[in-house]
């Protein structure tokens, strides 16, 4: 069940309570409810929206491969990154259910598959930092 079905089940349920018994009274009372339920899940969906995370450093990793896709016509191997661009690479694969792949490369470092590029953390770096794109040649 979702958060909306549970919100707007509740909200709907309230305002059935609050508009009582059938007849032609309570038509008018219900149909306010109605419409204060559908105003408030209204508010409800713009707060989330303006809330939610925007994922800003995604346009900075997908500036790069566009860069480095002109110039050699492929796309990188490799796009070095910090530590708070990597949790929301993270997040982002998480919040829109993309599959992700974590790996543990032999010099210790963490990797990320993101589209075709495979993200690199580097904690050494600043936390916003994204690095130029590379292929390993």
């Amino acid at each position: 069940m979702e958060r909306r079905e549970v919100m707007g089940g509740g909200l709907l349920g309230l305002t059935a309570l609050l508009g009582g018994g059938g007849g032609a009274d309570a038509a008018a009372p219900q149909a306010d409810g109605a419409l204060a339920a559908r105003a408030i899940d209204d508010l409800r969906e713009l707060l989330e929206r303006r809330l939610a995370p925007p994922f800003l450093e995604l346009s900075e990793i997908r500036r790069q491969q566009r860069m480095f896709l002109k110039a050699s016509h492929t796309f990188p191997e490799f796009i070095e990154i910090g530590i708070t661009v990597w949790e929301r690479i993270y997040d982002w694969h998480v919040r829109y259910q993309q599959p992700f792949t974590v790996v543990r490369r032999a010099d210790g470092r963490y990797t990320i598959a993101f589209m075709f590029t495979t993200l690199v953390l580097r904690p050494d770096q600043a936390d916003d930092y994204v690095g130029f794109a590379y292929d390993a040649r």
